[in-house]
């Protein structure tokens, strides 16, 4: 694994940062719940995350804290919320390809989780290249309070990118953070587009499946994730320069 520079980790900060501005920008967030986590780079296994009681739109690269997988706070000022741990720690441990876990309640996302049987339907272009990616959690009855729930919750993305969480949210994985940054940005603004549809009253026209893309890798091999996260970037230099700080 390649050894962790300073301009290494302040570049995953910065990334990482500016993915909580941008999901405050749209409403992701939970008022000072939610989190977002990406592992860092080194022999001994740490990740970056966001420290209980902060606002998204509050979060800057180095108010985040470096933690272990027990859930210790190693570096950075703040604790490690509970729920955070029990989610992202079992998901990073499962999942060692899972780099970036952002687990989050978008508007649109979390009412189709609210929906008995709620899917998203082979109906956009989006769909193309989302089916097949996308878990959808039936048991989720209670928050994930030990490390049991965040086992549970980490199995269901066995073989999937996207966890549409029944009763709660959605939680999605990348080996980058541009990776599911990007790929739950099209996931929320695809379920709204179609809850957009079906409260119009009709019907939803399917793509035929000779269409899916039935990519299982990295999202960003087929779309451009990190120019997208890198455009963000730019709005917020001008607009928010202080996440970088």
């Amino acid at each position: 694994m390649e050894p962790l520079s300073e301009d290494r980790e302040w570049e995953l900060r910065r990334d990482l940062a500016a993915v909580f501005r941008v999901a405050a920008r749209l409403g992701w967030n939970e008022q000072i719940g939610n989190h977002n986590s990406v592992m860092l780079p080194g022999d001994e296994p740490t990740f970056l995350i966001n420290p209980r009681g902060l606002l998204f739109q509050e979060i800057t690269a180095s108010s985040l804290i470096v933690c272990d997988l027990a859930g210790n706070v190693l570096r950075g000022a703040g604790q490690l919320r509970k729920v955070a741990l029990h989610i992202h720690a079992r998901v990073h441990l499962r999942h060692p390809s899972a780099a970036c876990v952002l687990h989050v309640h978008p508007r649109y996302l979390t009412a189709l989780s609210l929906i008995e049987g709620g899917r998203l339907e082979l109906s956009h272009h989006n769909d193309l290249l989302l089916h097949g990616r996308i878990a959808y959690d039936e048991g989720g009855v209670r928050p994930a309070l030990d490390d049991t729930e965040g086992d549970r919750i980490a199995a269901s993305l066995d073989g999937r990118t996207v966890l549409v969480m029944r009763h709660h949210g959605v939680t999605v994985v990348g080996p980058t953070i541009h990776d599911a940054f990007d790929e739950l940005f099209l996931c929320e603004r695809t379920a709204m587009y179609q809850l957009t549809a079906t409260a119009a009253g009709g019907k939803l026209a399917r793509l035929p499946e000779a269409s899916l893309y039935r990519h299982t890798g990295p999202w960003g091999d087929v779309v451009d994730a990190r120019l997208h996260l890198d455009a963000w970037r730019r709005v917020l230099d001008r607009e928010e320069p202080d996440y970088a700080g």
